[in-house]
């Protein structure tokens, strides 16, 4: 079993509200937050517009199946109305 927490650092460039803020970063939950595999949640920044940490924990029986996951998750974060900053990726 691989399990892996991936830490996703966002910046929303010109959101003036948090209701903005959920709503470009709502894909993201909606999509992965039904995987079975997959747990998502913010983490970070619940109170700026502007900024925001996800954290994500991926679960899988081999290594290529948690790769498979981070690139959909990152292709549908390029598809979303913000900037990933950073990411960062530990091995539990």
């Amino acid at each position: 079993m691989v399990i892996q927490l991936l830490t996703l650092f966002f910046h929303l460039p010109g959101c003036r509200s948090l209701k903005e803020k959920r709503s470009r970063l709502g894909g993201l939950k909606d999509k992965f937050g039904r995987v079975t595999n997959v747990a998502i949640t913010e983490s970070d920044f619940h109170d700026l517009h502007q900024q925001a940490e996800w954290s994500v924990i991926i679960m899988a029986k081999d290594q290529s199946t948690v790769d498979r996951i981070i690139a959909q998750l990152e292709l549908t974060i390029d598809q979303l109305d913000v900037l990933l900053i950073k990411i960062t990726r530990e091995r539990l």
